[in-house]
This record gives structure tokens, C-alpha cells and sequence, in this order.
């Protein structure tokens, strides 16, 4: 029957109605899950794996690891990353190697949306996600015989699982793949019924140290399902967990050589805070500020890491700090940032990212450095005052030198560095907290989506462009764009289509909230002023922004075959030796100190690799006396002179000597004495 002019009137207004107010409440969802009550609400949100993509010398970085070590380890390394390997269902190494490769591969296949590495990890995560068993185990399940170089402790231990569930984590984030789920929460349930009897660390002490990263993966997944199970799980998995909120407060762990593994506190760090989303009490946020403080007093350096081979070991800038510490600290510092908002921690992150890691791997990311050092004069296999040494080859850089743990688990640094650009903010916002030239899209305000393009020689220079295009036939929308202020920038500014809109002195948040439409520009400008640090015996590094700057040396390469024993440290190695002098002191007096006498100069360009003393995109030149006591001992810098002993013999001339940024460099000397 023919419905009446009225009623037809009104069923139209009435689907109008509806759709409007399904639109509204659509709208009213925010486009990315933040925590699920009861964890607290976190001021930043991470975004999808690949929504944030490199530009610049950042693409370049991935780009020379997927050519380098990264997109065939493989290859390079057959007898770990074979068929053999546990993760793979065979016989071989069921640690965490397997794993450590993954948690990098995965990130950068997705980043780069590369079909072929995206093949390489899906074995991986296939075998995995099909290991399950009835009782809610995944993995590797059966224990082999010892066979050189390949590691097995016990199939089911806790922690090599906890490197895989941060790889499926981010498979899901990549994929959506609902098998993830399933997967975990099934293990969860086996873990909840396990840990009383089988605690973290009944099989190894590794997991009880990192367990932070398995209760990171908990409420990640809480937040989606909503499953309780899981908040009691947490619990447990925290009391288990080396108890580093009463160990940063009450001070003594950081202040005494040998008391953690180096790698153990960068992973454990982030505990404290991850806790802190569950029970928010402020002993968390106090422990976490109390422990980066003393890390730095007691054992850092100018690259932003600290002294750990492999034992925590001081701040005497020629104890090592291993390669794992720097990606490890990396993604604590990433977390911790997310789940704070602290600007502190993106300083320190960039700090890492910027010094410490690029000098670490070679320019074709074909080799590595097991440790490396703040005063480093001189790459030679030769046994050291290192905690732990391997054969002497721990300076050498290689595939396997050191210990390999390193050789699988560098390759998450740069990744994760590019999935933590940038945040969606709860206010419906977007964040630039940590700087890199790269692009964006992500959904915005009333569900508007935007890229941003950051366009920037950053770390190198002091201006940031940000250019917005909005999608999907919008031509406005509101929302709030944060921006982070470094502690080191005295006075920022912002400006949006070429106009001022605020002035922000450092180490806090600028927000810009406005309407914005396509070609909108925004523009933040960094001031960079040079300063300087102390540390171990009163020494000092020369910073700008930041960037610590080191002494540009003359290097005398050299391959090195090895017949010795080429399964532990690899068939060769490279030995780099110095050429030019480095044992300077930097000239001060009370009228003019270090930073008032340095005289800073850049290239119009920076090449798409800067990483390398050749390309090396600014310097420092300053003026310095030779020291001639300092010399060479056990083939490293001997003890670093104190600063200032007016009576120390120091050359009569006067010499200018070249800084160039750390990342540049291979030898160098970054903590300078101070002489009259």
C-alpha cells in the first residue's frame, strides 16, 4: 500500500535524523584507542605502524638498512637465522635472536611498505602465530642438545617470549591480523596460571629484569579486549619484575659499578612508568625522574648513554656502552614519553638517536660495534677494562664481534625512532614530539584526515616547516597541534603562515589551536647556541642543540681476516687507528670560558647520508693545548687528566682543532680536559 505525502515526508526526515545522529556519535569516538579505564588515560597516543613515513637522511638510514645487515641478516648470519631456528619450528636457536631480528624487520617493512621484507618476516610470524598450544603456550617447545654457537637455555623460558609479543604487537598495529589476539590472549591466560609456580625468573634471571616489556604488551592488549584477566595478570607480572621504582629511589643501584646488567636497565627503565598506568601513584613518575638524573651524575657520557660492558661501569669516557643499551633505552625513553608527556625523556631519546647510534654500525649498515666509546682513539682487538671482554674484538666493528646478541637486536633503533615522530593527542590533536624530517597522515578533529609534511635539516638545524594538506574534500577543521620545546632552547618560536602566534622558552609543550585548512604552514624555530657539559674528572663535551660534538681525527682503516676463530667474532673484522693527533686539552680562562671561544660554521646542504666524518654537515673549531702526559694505554686514551690542575705541563702552543658532530665519527676524543 502507497504510504500518504506525510508519512513519506516524515520517514524521509526521520532517516535523515538517524544518519545525522549516527554521524554525531561516530564523530564523537576518538579515531585512536588511548587506555582503557581503569589504566589512566596517557597524554600521547602512538599511531598506526606506517603512518608515519621518513624523508631526508631518515629514509636513507632505513633504506641502507634494508640493503645493509637488516634486510638479509638471513644470509649474512645462516647459523642462527636459518631453517634451523626454533621460531622457525627446527632444531637450531630458540633464544632471542630469532625474535630480536623480527622486532626490527617488522617496523621497517611496514614503514618502508616493502613487499619484500614484509615476506622475509612473514615465516616468523606465521610459525609463531600457528605454535599455539591447547594449553595457551606459543613457541618453541622442545629442548636440544648444546651446539656451538647456537643458544639454548629452556624452550619455555619467559623471556624470549616477551621480544615476540612486541613483534605480533606491532604485526597487529601493521595488519589488524585478529589472530594476534587470539593468540595472546590465550598465552596470557597460561601465563596467569603459571607465574605463581614458574615465576619470571625460574628458568633465567632475564625475564624478571624485563619484564616490563611483558607487562607493556598486557595492557595494550587490555585496552582492546577489555578482558579483566588481565589487570590481575599485570599485577603478578610486576611483583615478579626486578623492583627498579625502589631501587632508582632509594639510589644505590646506580651508584654502585657491577650492579645491573646495561642492557637489563634499559629495558627495565620504562617499568616504573608502564606500571604507572595501572596504579598512579607518583612514586612512579619521582622513581623514574630520581633514576635518569643519577644515571647521568653517576655513569653517563656525552652521547647520552652510559658506561655498561657489560655491567654497569661508570662514566670514565673510555668504559664501553654496548650497541643493545642504545636501542634498548631508545624504546624505554619512547615509552616513557607516551605514557608522561615529560619533554625530558624526548630530549634524552634524541640525545641517543643523534650521537650514540649512528657511530655505532658502518656507513652500509654491513657491520656493528659491540661497545663503543666516549673517548674512543683507536678500534683494535685487544683485551680492555671492559666488565666483560670477547676475545678483544669488542671495539672491532663486524658482524659477529663482541657477542652477537647485538647483531640481531640493533635493527629496532631506527624504526621505532620513525614510529615515535609523532603522536594523536586525546583532544582529537597531533603532536611533533621528537624531530626528524618525515611525513604524516592521521585522522584530526572531527575525524578530518591530514598529512603533514616536516620538512627540516634537523638535528643539523634549527628551523622546522610543517605543511598541512587535508584530505578527503575537507576544507577546514579544529584541532590542536603540540609541539615539544627542547630543555637546550632558550627561546622558541612558532609561527603560522609566516606570523608569529607564540614564543616559548624550553622544555615544556607549545599547543596551536586553531582552524586550519590546506597549505596552512607552520614553522617552529630552535635557536641553537653552543654549551658546554661536565663530566668524569671535571672533563667537558661541546654541545649545540642536540648534538655533542667530538675531535675530527685522521683514521687508518684496516680488514682484518680472522682464522682464530671465526664462528664466535666472524670471519673479519675492521681495526680503525688514529692518524693525527687527539690527546688536547680546551683552553679557558675565567674571562673566556670553552663556549665563548668556539666558532661554529655549516654546509649549505646536508648530504643524504651526514653520518661520516667526509660528509659531516657543521663544525666547531676551538682553541687547544696538546697535553703530553695523556697518552696512549692498553690502546685506548689513558686516564683522562683532571680539570683544572694549574701546574700540569701542557704544550706552549696554541693550536685550533676541529669538532664535528659525534654521530660523524669512528675515533674521536668527546670529553675534553680543560687547560689554562
Amino acid at each position: 500500500m502507497a504510504l500518504s505525502r506525510s508519512l513519506r515526508i516524515f520517514f524521509v526526515f526521520s532517516c535523515f535524523a538517524t544518519l545525522i545522529a549516527t554521524a554525531q556519535t561516530r564523530s564523537s569516538v576518538a579515531p585512536y584507542l588511548n587506555n582503557r579505564a581503569p589504566l589512566r588515560p596517557n597524554p600521547y597516543i602512538e599511531l598506526p605502524l606506517g603512518a608515519i613515513k621518513p624523508q631526508g637522511w631518515l629514509n636513507e638510514m632505513l633504506v641502507r638498512q634494508k640493503t645493509g645487515m637488516t634486510g638479509q641478516l638471513d644470509k649474512l648470519y645462516p647459523l642462527v637465522m636459518n631453517q634451523r631456528n626454533g621460531w622457525l619450528g627446527g632444531d637450531g636457536d630458540q633464544w632471542e635472536r630469532g625474535p630480536y631480528w623480527i622486532d626490527g624487520l617488522v617496523p621497517l617493512a611496514y614503514i618502508l611498505n616493502d613487499s619484500t621484507l614484509i615476506a622475509r618476516a612473514k615465516p616468523w610470524i606465521e610459525w609463531t602465530l600457528n605454535s599455539q598450544q591447547p594449553d595457551g603456550y606459543f613457541g618453541p617447545k622442545t629442548d636440544y642438545p648444546h651446539e656451538r654457537g647456537i643458544q639454548r637455555n629452556n624452550s619455555r623460558d619467559w623471556w624470549p617470549k616477551m621480544v615476540m609479543l612486541k613483534v605480533l604487537k606491532q604485526y597487529y598495529s601493521a595488519t589488524s591480523d585478529k589472530r594476534v589476539i587470539r593468540l595472546m590472549t590465550n598465552y596470557f591466560r597460561y601465563q596467569l596460571k603459571e607465574l605463581p609456580t614458574k615465576p619470571l625468573d625460574h628458568w633465567t634471571f632475564w625475564a624478571r629484569y624485563r619484564g616490563g616489556d611483558n607487562l607493556q604488551v598486557v595492557y595494550w592488549l587490555y585496552t582492546i579486549t577489555g578482558d579483566k584477566f588481565l589487570l590481575d595478570l599485570a599485577d603478578l607480572i610486576h611483583k615478579q619484575t626486578f623492583d627498579y621504582t625502589g631501587a632508582f629511589l632509594a639510589g644505590d643501584l646506580l651508584t654502585t659499578p657491577g650492579s645491573i646488567h646495561c642492557v637489563n636497565l634499559a629495558q627495565g627503565f620504562k617499568e616504573p612508568l608502564v606500571y604507572y598506568q595501572h596504579r598512579p601513584d607518583a612514586r612512579y613518575l619521582n622513581a623514574s625522574k630520581k633514576g635518569l638524573a643519577d644515571l647521568r651524575r653517576f655513569n653517563g657520557m656525552a652521547h647520552g648513554l652510559y658506561g655498561g660492558d657489560e655491567a654497569l661501569h661508570g662514566n670514565n669516557p673510555t668504559q664501553g656502552s654496548e650497541l643493545c643499551s642504545a636501542v634498548e633505552m631508545m624504546f624505554s625513553l619512547e615509552s616513557m614519553l607516551t605514557i608522561t608527556g615529560d619533554v625530558t625523556y624526548a630530549d634524552q631519546l634524541e640525545k641517543i638517536a643523534f650521537n650514540a647510534l649512528p657511530t655505532q654500525a658502518t656507513d652500509d649498515y654491513m657491520g656493528r660495534q659491540y661497545f663503543q666509546q666516549a673517548n674512543q682513539v683507536m678500534l683494535t682487538r685487544h683485551v680492555r677494562n671492559f666488565d666483560v671482554n670477547h676475545g678483544g674484538t669488542d671495539l672491532c666493528m663486524g658482524l659477529l664481534t663482541g657477542y652477537p646478541c647485538c647483531t640481531s637486536n640493533m635493527h629496532q633503533g631506527w624504526p621505532k625512532f620513525v614510529q615515535n615522530l609523532w603522536y594523536a593527542t586525546p583532544d582529537r590533536g597531533l603532536a611533533a614530539l621528537v624531530y626528524s624530517p618525515s611525513t604524516v597522515t592521521a585522522t584530526v578533529g572531527n575525524g578530518t584526515r591530514v598529512m603533514v609534511d616536516e620538512q627540516t635539516n634537523y638535528p643539523f638545524g634549527e628551523s622546522i616547516r610543517f605543511a598541512l594538506t587535508l584530505n578527503g574534500g575537507s576544507k577546514t577543521v579544529s584541532f590542536p597541534f603540540h609541539l615539544r620545546i627542547p630543555a637546550w632552547c632558550r627561546k622558541a618560536t612558532v609561527l603560522v603562515n609566516g606570523q608569529v602566534v607564540k614564543e616559548s622558552a624550553g622544555n615544556q609543550i607549545a599547543v596551536v589551536k586553531r582552524v586550519w585548512q590546506s597549505g596552512d604552514v607552520v614553522e617552529l624555530r630552535l635557536p641553537m647556541h653552543i654549551f658546554k657539559n661536565q663530566w668524569h674528572e671535571n672533563s667537558v663535551s661541546v654541545e649545540r642543540g642536540p648534538l655533542a660534538y667530538a675531535l675530527k681525527m685522521g683514521e687508518e682503516t684496516q680488514i682484518v681476516r680472522n682464522d682464530k676463530d671465526p664462528i664466535e667474532f666472524g670471519a673479519e673484522y675492521i681495526e680503525v687507528r688514529p692518524t693525527t693527533p687527539w690527546n688536547y686539552g680546551l683552553i679557558e680562562t675565567d674571562k673566556q670560558p670553552v663556549e665563548q671561544n668556539a666558532r661554529f660554521s655549516s654546509r649549505e646542504t646536508t648530504s643524504d647520508y651526514p653520518w661520516n666524518v667526509a660528509n659531516a654537515p657543521s663544525e666547531i673549531r676551538l682553541k687547544a693545548r696538546r697535553i703530553p702526559s695523556w697518552k696512549l694505554y692498553n690502546e685506548m686514551a689513558g686516564p683522562i687528566p683532571f680539570s683544572v690542575i694549574d701546574y700540569m705541563e701542557v704544550a706552549k702552543e696554541e693550536e685550533e682543532i676541529t669538532l664535528i658532530p659525534y654521530g660523524c665519527t669512528t675515533l674521536r676524543i668527546s670529553q675534553f680536559p680543560v687547560v689554562r
